[in-house]
């Protein structure tokens, strides 16, 4: 199989600005809104988020890649607009969690966006098995996001 570069790079900077623009509601709240915040004991350190979240958006960048190159069925545009709607929701929790300081909105928002990235890996995996389980390992971090996001607002 030949690597259509062009393709591969917008997939993943597609990914990874979805991050950028979470990084820019998370990086300002972090020292002190959420370092004030009640953690449960699972809570990970604070490090570790970045590079969690920049090898998932590469995983996910890849994962869409290859539906962008395999997709010749027609779907590709329902495709196309599931992943972008899981992504943007993606953006959005980070947005409602850290922004708008809103745990209890920000965990209604993860269940959604839960859903969409399994519609993603249901449906990419009639298109390409790879790229569905490339989703796998960030439907699992949000489920774990999902269950921290649960915790913190119970605690607070």
């Amino acid at each position: 199989m030949k690597i259509e570069w062009f393709k591969l790079v917008v997939s993943i900077v597609m990914c990874q600005t979805a991050g950028i623009v979470g990084s820019l509601f998370t990086v300002k709240n972090i020292p002190a809104w959420y370092a004030a915040l009640n953690k449960p004991s699972f809570n990970p350190p604070n490090w570790i988020f970045g590079p969690v979240w920049i090898f998932l958006y590469i995983l996910m960048g890849i994962s869409f890649y290859l539906i962008w190159i395999n997709s010749g069925t027609g779907n590709f545009g329902l495709l196309l607009s599931l992943f972008i709607f899981q992504l943007v929701l993606n953006s959005f929790w980070t947005i409602i969690f850290f922004g708008l300081k809103s745990p209890l909105f920000a965990f209604c928002e993860i269940a959604v966006l839960w859903v969409a990235i399994l519609f993603c890996i249901i449906l990419f995996f009639q298109v390409s098995k790879i790229s569905s389980f490339l989703l796998i390992p960030y439907l699992l971090w949000v489920t774990f996001a999902a269950i921290l996001n649960f915790a913190i607002w119970k605690l607070n």
